[in-house]
């Protein structure tokens, strides 16, 4: 941008290739010799380590710019070649226009007056559409390719092959001809400029004899810096040994010209120089062995510096490693607040928050400052306004260093609690993958977060690790606490819900807690409220004589907000049946009046993650993000401390059902056999009538599937049944603690049907999956259902259907993995520079607009009542409860 008034805008970028001369012009030296340094182990002028062309060693000047290496960028030199070779990249360009144009005259082989109409259309479409300038290029190269003979000069035109990555051949009528880089560059020299730019090339900036390389350009040693090893010794970059085999065997052809070599030796070191000079682009080229290194690695040249994940672009530029981070594995802590963060002390000595010195914190510093790098809370440094920095690691009398402090200072202290992180887990799949927590300096090695958070992350303990990275300004730390704090955060951006909320076992303990057989004495209600931090006094007990006793429904209405009211179906309510206030099976009718909890239980309906119409939405809508983070510090650990108190766990024996239970499921199992062996009698007879649009096969199959699915329902209900609601494993099941009941059906009564891709399984041998089986048998057992259930195991057979089927899952969700992650970097660099104007509209970074109102309705999803801006029914119930309470 210029600074004028005017800003100037860039109306284009134009691509060329660098000329010899220019090659020339931009380097500083010619490199003459492979050798890099004298005997006591300086640059040797002339090399390729020579001063002139940069200095990469501490203190030595660079003999061209009189800089430092820190401020010297580096200076190109070049080698001159004995013989001109192809550059790999350009062959295919090479290609076409060899095969477009005369090999005598170098005219474009197209008749005069369709050159002529080119010319002019070439110029409209330069001036006003760009696009279809390539696209009419390619047209007539295509076109005059085809041409037999010269319309120019008559002379035989012969077909031209390239051998890939850079062997040009002639076919003529003597056979296969090897053209080499110098007839090459004579022929593309010969193109005459008006007809190069028939064909969309500027022969200003791009010249096509210019692709055949009679200079090399070599990179300044900033680019490929030497290191020195522990040993004393230097290891040099890929690089520079290319650039060394390069000049090697420039000089060997050199001689060798000059001596009158036979031309099989010319032309084998001839070959060698194209391959390194190849190899130095690229190598990763096809049909060529890459360059390796001693060791047997392959180089990494030019081409590899770029492409590719960890290349320039994608690993130096759009994503790079950046300071003031760490990384180690996580581990929860149900003490910590939603957002809070556990920083290990060794972490929190080594991260530093710069803080300017001023009256009111003096003192404070000069505390951090005498404790050192050592003790924590410490510091590590003092920046002067100069900008000269102090490493206190070398201070021996830290307590008169202190005392030099004056405002303006900045000294870089540890990592303190208080002080707001930034804290992410990969792969970073929505905006909620990155959030702000305050420090909690712990003692351990691992970063401790609550387990609400871990929804938002997709974080587990089984060894994931996280990052930490610390804001280092003012304007960075407000803009975290501010937009990124957890608690901002609770409701997602996806489907407008909690994203953060109870789940496994905060809902198990909040399910006990407010079920109607939850008492309390006055010790353990009062040990509850004190871990949940409320110093509400207690209300009156529920229970006087026995007792005195709370409920549990009592003690979560202690942390419920005055004003809360709600009416909803637990996740433990029957499906069907009666469930209203007057009567519910399981207690599943959840009724709360101005923050009292009336009736029912709170399971996953009530405060469960993910979930729309929760309390704990209506909780998040009414009264806002703060009183949610406060809940979630307070009763939630209540539900776990109550789940420590009560005791909580499950068994085989809680996968056991009595004989009864099994003899019912058998008869329901031979009942679905019996309807299989019907349906296959029917196949065979040719009663079967097809579904629409489905052969008899696929109909019986269909049916069969439909037939085992419900016995497995069916065995489900019986096991329900027999379990009962008591049942550890049952209460995790139906308050969608974790698991299901279907998990439940096949642990205690029958695993059902194995699938492949919604089938049952087929493939295996000719006519039958196991050769266990009759060829065409279509019973359930021949094609992979299990009568089994997991408790009582799985026979041979049945073990190895179901290995089928759950491998099956494992490909399914690798493959899923890999299609939407690659799926969301492309959004990601299609999106990346969106954004919303202060007009309302969406625009990327040219301005243009997107559009005309964000999301067409300028609703946040995040801030929406489950996607809608406002539900209305809601508003309604409440204006009609509020007249309600007037009138009374």
């Amino acid at each position: 941008m210029s600074t004028s008034t005017n800003p100037k805008i860039v109306a284009g970028i134009k691509f060329g290739i660098l000329s010899p001369e220019m090659i020339r012009k931009i380097a500083v030296l010619r490199i003459e010799t492979s050798e890099l340094y004298d005997e006591e182990g300086f640059p040797i002028p002339g090399g390729l380590m020579d001063r002139r062309m940069g200095s990469i060693e501490p203190g030595a000047v660079c003999q061209t710019c009189g800089n430092r290496f820190t401020n010297c960028p580096g200076h190109f030199g070049y080698i001159e070649l004995a013989r001109p070779v192809i550059h790999p990249s350009f062959a295919p360009y090479i290609a076409i226009l060899l095969k477009a144009t005369c090999n005598r005259c170098g005219r474009l082989k197209l008749p005069e007056e369709k050159i002529n109409k080119a010319k002019k259309r070439m110029e409209v479409y330069s001036a006003k559409w760009p696009s279809l300038k390539t696209k009419y290029a390619n047209t007539l190269l295509k076109e005059a390719a085809k041409a037999t003979v010269c319309p120019h000069c008559g002379a035989p035109q012969y077909k031209i092959r390239l051998d890939k990555p850079y062997t040009f051949y002639e076919e003529r009528e003597e056979g296969l001809v090897k053209l080499t880089p110098l007839e090459i560059w004579e022929r593309l020299s010969r193109i005459p400029e008006g007809d190069l730019r028939v064909v969309g090339i500027d022969p200003k900036e791009a010249r096509p004899e210019w692709m055949v390389l009679r200079v090399i350009p070599v990179v300044p040693p900033s680019v490929r810096p030497s290191i020195t090893l522990e040993s004393g010794d230097r290891s040099e970059d890929d690089l520079t040994h290319k650039l060394v085999d390069i000049i090697r065997v420039n000089q060997r052809l050199k001689e060798n010209i000059d001596a009158g070599s036979p031309s099989l030796v010319i032309e084998d070191l001839w070959n060698l120089l194209q391959f390194h000079v190849a190899t130095y682009f690229d190598n990763e080229l096809p049909g060529i062995p890459p360059a390796r290194h001693r060791s047997g690695r392959p180089l990494r040249t030019l081409a590899q510096r770029l492409k590719g994940k960890e290349g320039r672009f994608r690993g130096s530029l759009a994503g790079k490693r950046v300071d003031f981070s760490s990384r180690t594995v996580i581990s929860p802590d149900p003490n910590l607040s939603i957002n809070e963060v556990g920083v290990p002390i060794d972490v929190a000595k080594v991260l530093t928050v710069p803080e300017k010195v001023t009256p009111w914190n003096i003192e404070k510093l000069r505390k951090l400052v005498i404790n050192g790098p050592d003790v924590w809370p410490g510091a590590n440094y003092i920046i002067k306004p100069d900008g000269s920095r102090i490493d206190l690691r070398y201070v021996k009398h830290r307590e008169e260093i202190s005392q030099t402090l004056k405002p303006g200072y900045i000294v870089e202290r540890h990592l303190m609690d208080g002080d707001v992180v930034l804290f992410n887990r990969q792969p970073s799949l929505h905006r909620i993958s990155i959030m702000a927590h305050i420090v909690k300096v712990l003692p351990y090695k691992t970063f401790r977060l609550n387990l609400l958070v871990t929804i938002p992350y997709n974080a587990d303990f089984d060894g994931d690790e996280m990052n930490l990275h610390v804001p280092q300004s003012e304007e960075a730390r407000a803009e975290a606490r501010e937009l990124m704090l957890v608690q901002e955060h609770i409701m997602t951006p996806r489907y407008g819900a909690p994203i953060i909320g109870g789940l496994h076992d905060y809902i198990s303990g909040s399910y006990l807690l407010t079920r109607k057989d939850a008492l309390l004495d006055k010790k353990s209600a009062l040990r509850l409220l004190y871990i949940g931090n409320n110093c509400d006094p207690l209300v009156e007990p529920a229970i006087i004589k026995p007792g005195p006793y709370w409920t549990g429904k009592q003690i979560v209405s202690m942390f419920l907000p005055k004003g809360l009211n709600y009416v909803g179906r637990a996740s433990v309510a029957p499906a069907s049946g009666k469930c209203d206030e007057e009567y519910c099976e399981n207690d599943g009718y959840v009724l709360i009046k101005d923050g009292k909890l009336l009736l029912g239980v709170f399971d996953k309906q009530a405060i469960g993650a993910e979930k729309h119409g929760t309390v704990l939405h209506e909780i998040v809508r009414e009264f806002g993000v703060e009183k949610a983070k406060e809940l979630m510090d307070g009763m939630f650990k209540v539900f776990i401390a109550y789940l420590d108190m009560h005791g909580f766990t499950m068994g085989v024996d809680s996968v056991e059902i009595p004989r009864e239970a099994e003899d019912d499921i058998r008869e329901i199992l031979q009942e679905a056999e019996k309807k299989v062996e019907d349906l296959i009698r029917q196949y065979e007879s040719g009663e079967l009538q097809p579904m629409p649009g489905k052969t008899r096969k696929e109909t019986l199959e269909d049916l069969i599937m439909n037939v085992l699915a419900e016995a497995r329902t069916r065995a489900g209900e019986v096991t329900s049944k027999h379990l009962g609601l008591l049942n550890h494993a049952v209460i995790m099941a139906k308050t969608g603690a974790r698991g299901s009941m279907l998990n439940l059906t096949q642990m205690a009564a029958v695993v059902g049907q194995q699938s492949v891709r919604g089938k049952r399984i087929e493939r295996g041998y000719t006519g039958r999956a196991l050769p266990h089986f009759v060829k065409g048998d279509l019973s359930p057992l021949a094609k992979g259902f299990v009568y089994s259930s997991f408790r009582r195991g799985l026979s041979p057979v049945e073990f190895f259907f179901h290995a089928i089927s759950g491998r099956e899952g494992l490909v399914d969700t690798a493959v899923r993995t890999a299609q939407s992650g690659y799926m969301y970097r492309r959004l990601q660099s299609a999106m990346q520079d969106f954004y919303v104007s202060y007009d309302g509209t969406v625009r990327n970074s040219e301005g243009m607009i997107i559009q005309f109102r964000y999301g067409e309705d300028s609703v946040d999803p995040a801030r929406s009542d489950h996607g809608k801006p406002v539900d209305v029914d809601k508003l309604i119930k409440k204006v009609l409860t509020l007249r309600g309470e007037k009138r009374e």
